[in-house]
């Protein structure tokens, strides 16, 4: 007796211990079977007729079915309302909806013996829980999951035997019998087991999850039943009932994913029974499945991506969402803009592409009008939407989402209707609804690539429609057989008349995307704003040239103060800033941020120009690449004297002015108007009718000379005949000038005495820097090693500047620099710098008569 105990012991242990073991061969051999008899089932299925009896169903029904298939799903989500109830953690309905449809479609289709379930609900529902309660919470709602199946075999049993409905299926009255003693024997015993673990399980929860498990197995059963009637087979469908009850429990018992197989055979072989042919059956099962396992469970995937993919968004900052929205962006470009050029295509030569097997293959994946005039409107709409698309703006969403619905409904009505039609442009909706939140900016901002294409989309689809209609015209020397141009001289002139609507179409696009500027960019002149900030702050070499007033001025402020202001004048898409930031040294990075933040929501790129080695590098690190355009030739004043061999020459010089009696002399604001007028003519003498530049150079204003005082060089009788403006830095540590100008009846080197005194007077004065300005393109450029970007801006700035010649402008300031400092271009990286250079050269080389600040207010030359 004790031998039989101890072995019953170790066989019990051998079992435990190897249980997995056995589930899987179990499984695996019930899977064995299961391929086998679907393999006998499939040789005898009359392919021809399966194809008929598939293709019979009309779109309505399949509407129907999949409408009523997910509704079936429903009931389920119960599981996971009760669930949560034996959960510390508070979960909202809408959370619960989604986890739950996530873990039911999932545990349907793929669900081995509920361990996917449990895994799942554990995954969505562990939050604030430990794994104890997870556990517990879990085991309790799957002791109920059967139990509405359970109960429709206690139903299919009174309906075979109380009422002889199916009583064909009698025979199978020990798997009916099984199923229907689990529901009761499960609720005794959660009511005579007395254990902590059945201690929260009230009668009403117990209600609940067994009236959801009704529930569930009843929508599935009333779903497939559901499928035949609408299928209009020849059945008596109560009959229908224990058949589908017994494959059911089967399935429970193979514990395959979903009854897979073992459900199918069952019911294929029992419908049969039923005076179901094998194709009629096999297809009634398929649809099933698809509608009530497969489409539930996409959408279930997509959920679950959804929140997968959020987490591992979140942990990776971001990125991966960032990354698909930009996919779908430019995805919905390239599609926009092919379909309008495929669009012009059939429009512009109709005859020759529709013979074509590239276009024939790419086809089917545009839009189509069948008007002609149509085809070619539509087209420049989707080409001029797509440009609003690629530039992030957010006006374009809406008239794009109108113009693809309109025209995707429009092609789908006028072609023959395909699945894959269907899907694509289904495919092409997600894709605008994924970029609507890469789409932030508030304006387009017009850059020179986007108009460059669009219009030469144009004016070749202009140009070769005019040469088409001349070659269609039999009374032109040019003339071709029509047939392989196009149809009609009478369709020919309809989209020329369409050509013409579509440029109207293109501006108003354009006049709508790029509306909306921004405030900042209007922002009228303050003078004492500009000087607020320098006498507080301090300025730098280029902030005297904010009163020219040829540049706009972007303030930051902090608490409504000034801290910062940027010197810049926009051209195309760009927003070129003069020189460093002005003012509070410590705010310059959070002004900068700002500025590029406020310029990328209006569609602007910003483009530093002549700025110092530190803002570069600084700027670098935040996205921008750079050149070195020049160097900045510094004298130092303290170690300046006339002294010694290399400014013998200027010593000469001077003393010669000494002797002839030529004075220097500092004059300072306010000015009369004699004193301007005068200073106006050597001005005018010196320029000999040569226009003044602006932006990174003075010019001769009024206004602007009254801010600085001016040197000037008077001739022995009294009369200036030079003079140069000074440009305080408001740090007193560096000092320039702008305007040099002498007249003719200066002498030689007149400069020179200027500059001589200028740098004597500034070193007493405790300045250390005179600062002579920058020589442009200093050694950049001129190497073999250099970069070919490198070279090619070097030709363009050599042949590009027309006032200046800078080898000679270098050779001169070198008698007096002791330092030359670089300077440089930082632009945003990937974009052209050629492209950038060519943009900053019309600013740089305008005429100064030319120049306009804000929308309407011009500046006189006076």
């Amino acid at each position: 007796m004790k031998f039989g105990v101890a072995n019953v012991a170790k066989l019990k242990e051998f079992i435990n211990k190897r249980m997995t073991i056995i589930k899987l061969l179990f499984v695996f051999s019930v899977l064995i079977f299961v391929v086998r008899q679907i393999a006998k089932i499939i040789r005898q299925v009359n392919g021809a007729q399966f194809k008929a009896v598939l293709a019979s169903q009309t779109t309505g029904s399949l509407v129907l079915m999949m409408g009523f298939g997910f509704i079936a799903i429903l009931p389920m989500l119960i599981y996971d309302f009760s669930i949560v109830k034996f959960l510390p953690t508070a979960y909202s309905p809408g959370y619960v909806v989604k986890s739950g449809w996530v873990v039911n479609t999932f545990t349907n289709l793929l669900g081995f013996g509920g361990l996917l379930g449990a895994s799942l609900r554990a995954h969505f529902y562990g939050k604030g829980a430990t794994k104890h309660q997870i556990l517990y919470a879990i085991s309790k709602v799957a002791l109920f999951l059967i139990s509405g199946l359970s109960i429709l075999c206690f139903v299919s049993l009174v309906m075979i035997f109380g009422f002889g409905i199916g009583s064909i299926f009698s025979h199978y009255w020990i798997w009916l019998l099984g199923g229907a003693l689990y529901f009761p024997c499960m609720l005794i015993f959660t009511k005579v087991n007395h254990s902590d673990f059945f201690n929260d399980l009230s009668t009403k929860q117990e209600l609940t999850m067994s009236v959801g498990s009704f529930l569930e197995w009843s929508s599935a059963l009333a779903f497939f039943i559901f499928i035949g009637y609408l299928m209009g087979l020849p059945i008596n469908f109560a009959a229908v009932i224990p058949l589908f009850v017994v494959a059911n429990v089967a399935g429970v018992v193979s514990m395959l994913p979903g009854g897979l197989g073992s459900f199918d055979i069952f019911m294929i072989i029992g419908l049969g029974f039923l005076g179901i042919g094998r194709s009629d059956a096999v297809v009634w099962i398929l649809l099933y499945r698809a509608f009530y396992y497969f489409l539930p469970f996409l959408v279930g995937a997509g959920l679950f991506a959804h929140d997968t993919g959020g987490k591992i968004n979140a942990f990776l900052d971001n990125l991966p969402r960032i990354f698909i929205r930009r996919i779908a962006q430019v995805a919905l470009t390239v599609f926009m803009y092919f379909s309008g050029i495929m669009m012009l295509l059939f429009a512009t030569v109709p005859n020759v592409v529709i013979v074509n097997q590239l276009y024939i293959r790419l086809f089917p994946y545009s839009i189509f009008f069948v008007s002609h005039l149509m085809n070619i409107i539509v087209a420049f709409l989707l080409i001029g939407l797509a440009s609003g698309i690629w530039s992030r703006t957010k006006r374009a969403f809406w008239p794009t989402m109108v113009v693809l619905i309109i025209s995707i409904l429009n092609t789908w009505l006028n072609e023959a209707f395909t699945w894959r039609m269907m899907a694509f442009f289904a495919f092409i909706l997600v894709l605008l609804g994924l970029s609507r939140r890469v789409l932030y900016r508030e304006r387009m901002a017009n850059s020179g690539g986007t108009l460059a294409f669009n219009g030469s989309i144009f004016v070749v689809t202009f140009v070769a429609y005019t040469l088409v209609g001349i070659a269609a015209n039999p009374h032109t020397p040019l003339h071709f057989d029509k047939a392989y141009l196009f149809p009609s001289q009478a369709a020919w002139l309809v989209g020329f008349i369409g050509l013409v609507i579509a440029l109207l179409v293109l501006f108003a696009i354009n006049r709508y995307l790029t509306a909306n500027r921004p405030k900042w960019l209007n922002t009228p002149f303050d003078g004492d704003r500009v000087r607020h900030v320098i006498d507080q702050y301090g300025g730098n070499e280029n902030s005297h040239l904010a009163f020219l007033r040829d540049k706009q001025l972007y303030f930051y402020q902090e608490n409504h103060q000034d801290q910062v202001f940027f010197m810049f004048r926009k051209t195309a898409d760009k927003i070129l800033i003069m020189g460093e930031p002005v003012g509070n040294p410590e705010k310059v990075s959070a002004a900068i941020d700002q500025l590029m933040v406020e310029a990328d929501r209006y569609g602007y790129k910003l483009l530093f120009y002549e700025i110092n080695q530190e803002l570069t590098m600084n700027l670098h690190e935040i996205g921008f690449d750079f050149i070195k355009t020049g160097e900045d030739g510094l004298v130092n004043l303290p170690e300046f004297t006339l002294s010694g061999k290399r400014h013998r020459g200027e010593r000469a010089l001077m003393n010669k002015f000494d002797r002839e009696g030529y004075q220097f002399e500092i004059i300072k604001p306010p000015f009369d108007s004699a004193t301007l007028a005068n200073l106006k003519a050597i001005s005018d003498e010196w320029l000999d009718n040569r226009p003044e530049k602006g932006f990174s150079l003075g010019f001769f204003d009024g206004y602007y000379l009254q801010q600085a005082p001016i040197a000037v060089m008077k001739a022995p009788n009294g009369k200036v005949v030079a003079f140069a403006n000074l440009m305080p830095d408001g740090n007193h540590e560096i000092i320039s000038i702008d305007l040099m100008r002498s007249s003719s009846q200066a002498p030689s080197g007149i400069m020179d005495g200027i500059l001589v005194n200028l740098y004597q007077l500034a070193a007493k004065a405790g300045y250390h820097y005179f600062d002579l300005g920058m020589s442009p393109l200093s050694n950049v450029g001129t190497s073999r090693f250099s970069f070919a970007q490198e070279r090619i801006v070097h030709l363009i700035y050599e042949y590009g500047y027309k006032l200046y010649s800078f080898e000679g402008l270098r050779a001169y300031k070198n008698k007096y620099v002791d330092e030359w400092r670089p300077k440089y271009i930082a632009y945003y990286r990937g974009s052209s710098l050629a492209f950038a250079v060519l943009q900053i050269l019309p600013v740089v080389n305008r005429p100064r008569n030319q120049v306009r600040f804000g929308p309407l207010k011009w500046f006189s030359v006076e």
